[in-house]
């Protein structure tokens, strides 16, 4: 089920992340006020009616925490009418702004979720970046947001400057550590007007691309995954704003599909290297539901197994499970 999704770009962070223009990012400049939340939420029980009790309100963009505290008072007043229609709130913020007492007003007002935007566990990937945090404030915090009995979100960013595969597979290893409840896994887009910008434009920072992203995420998905950790977004969500300010990085409107076809990829040649079976023709049999996965975006995956000397046929079989494949020969 969707969230019901109020941006709050750029308010309460008190300083600019190298990576961040919050408004091109959510393509969204407007600072919502009572009016539009409640407008927001009426049409949103217009179109879910009783699907709405699945559905969180969600003020993401932001730092919801770190923004005046009497505005934060009034968006979360605005939710008051409509709260009891819904499964509750989710928000986002940094974890320095995070304490008991902001904790006891979010569960006041009926928040469910509180995400963490921590984008790295490595002090000095937290410090290039200009995060303004620690890695221990990402921890104090997950552990009160816990202790408080909110669901826990966490927030990664790979390919950030100064970082590198396997410092963001040590993130992910500590996200693990911090038992959340759900992962969202952004890799890096360089925007317009942006330090990363700067850095990259004078040849010092060169962020991964979208192949090379796709390889390590789908890494972290199976991670999570195994740590039973829910994987709610991978990538950035597409705009018009994005697209027209983005000037390098890990970019495609479809980013987590390539992660999955990279997933089924490796579970394909695992499975030929298993059997030891012989190049030529073979039937590939996954879940009706994941077949277009199996295949890879614009036929990736019959592409690379025909490169290695296979004639693949993807076929459904809807006793396998998920992520389960049966290859054999032709």
């Amino acid at each position: 089920m969707a969230n019901v999704a109020i941006f709050v770009p750029h308010n309460g962070c008190p300083n600019k992340c190298s990576f961040c223009d919050q408004r091109h990012i959510t393509g969204c400049v407007f600072q919502p006020d009572k009016e539009y939340v409640e407008e927001t939420l009426k049409k949103a029980l217009d179109s879910l009616k009783e699907k709405s009790k699945k559905a969180e309100i969600a003020f993401f963009g932001g730092s919801f925490t770190a923004i005046d505290k009497e505005y934060m008072l009034l968006l979360l007043e605005s939710t008051k009418p409509f709260i009891d229609n819904f499964k509750g709130i989710r928000i986002s913020t940094r974890p320095d702004a995070i304490d008991e007492e902001v904790l006891s007003i979010l569960k006041e007002y009926k928040v469910t979720s509180v995400e963490l935007g921590a984008q790295s566990m490595n002090d000095e990937v937290l410090r290039a970046n200009n995060r303004g945090h620690s890695a221990e404030d990402v921890k104090a915090a997950s552990s009160l947001i816990k202790d408080f009995g909110f669901s826990l979100g966490l927030q990664m960013m790979t390919g950030l400057y100064k970082s590198s595969d396997e410092a963001d597979i040590q993130t992910a290893e500590e996200f693990i550590r911090l038992k959340p409840d759900t992962v969202r896994i952004y890799p890096t887009v360089v925007l317009k007007n942006t330090t990363l910008a700067d850095l990259y434009s004078s040849g010092e920072y060169f962020p991964p691309d979208a192949e090379s992203a796709a390889n390590l995420c789908s890494e972290l998905i199976l991670m999570f995954e195994a740590a039973d950790i829910k994987v709610i977004r991978v990538g950035l969500h597409d705009s018009d704003s994005l697209r027209e300010n983005m000037i390098a990085g890990a970019f495609h409107p479809a980013f987590r599909e390539l992660c999955e076809s990279k997933i089924f990829l490796d579970l394909i040649i695992d499975e030929i290297k298993s059997q030891n079976i012989e190049k030529g023709d073979i039937n590939i049999y996954v879940s009706k539901s994941h077949l277009s996965k199996a295949i890879g975006q614009k036929g990736s995956n019959k592409s690379a197994l025909m490169n290695m000397g296979y004639n693949p046929r993807f076929l459904p079989n809807n006793t396998l499970a998920d992520r389960q494949v049966l290859i054999t020969k032709g």
